[in-house]
């Protein structure tokens, strides 16, 4: 499950161990190196020429001196500011603002790790072909479907004409002489005699 609260990712980032941090040290190749290795990014090393791609050092380029895991910080040769009591020191570059256009492959099991990246590339991408052909090939072998005539649209004359025969046998039916009603047997009930009042003093 992926944690989506900023709190904790700055944790997870800070309190990474050193073979985490190591991936979060990916920089991408130049286009020319993408194509002789066969991989898009690499971890920054040390030895490795770079150039600075955003900020205000754009377009410098240099060897990498030193790399600082704990501050997530790389550190180029050349790249010097002075502070203000005259001493100069290295400016401090996040490894996300460069480019890798030059490779320092002294270390054996860095080229172990090309070569793998490599093939994992290139089986995924015969795989991505092998997948597309047979779905080619079915829609090819499908028949072409039989063009059915088309059916003539439904115009307002011919709503109108509906209309009209709907409103005939309507006037049809009610000529027709509705059938007598049997007549209900009703009972006459017997009236009560009035009630005389009782002359007073009688």
């Amino acid at each position: 499950m992926r944690v989506t609260k900023p709190g904790k990712q700055r944790k997870m980032l800070f309190q990474a161990p050193l073979h985490r941090r190591y991936k979060h040290f990916s920089a991408p190749l130049t286009p020319e190196l993408q194509k002789t290795h066969g991989v898009k990014s690499l971890p920054v090393r040390t030895g490795d020429t770079v150039m600075i791609t955003r900020g205000d050092h754009k377009g410098f380029e240099g060897k990498i001196t030193r790399v600082d895991r704990r501050k997530y910080r790389v550190f180029l040769e050349g790249l010097t500011r002075e502070k203000v009591d005259g001493t100069t020191i290295f400016v401090a570059i996040h490894p996300s603002k460069v480019m890798i256009t030059k490779l320092n492959l002294d270390d054996k099991w860095r080229k172990k790790i090309l070569e793998r990246k490599k093939t994992a590339r290139k089986t995924l991408e015969e795989a991505k072909i092998a997948e597309e052909k047979p779905k080619e090939e079915k829609e090819k072998q499908k028949p072409a479907k039989e063009t059915e005539p088309e059916k003539p649209k439904k115009t307002r004359a011919r709503k109108r004409t509906k209309r009209k025969k709907e409103g005939e046998e309507t006037a049809v039916k009610s000529t027709k002489k509705p059938k007598a009603r049997a007549k209900r047997k009703t009972t006459k009930r017997a009236k009560k005699p009035a009630k005389t009042k009782e002359k007073e003093g009688s």
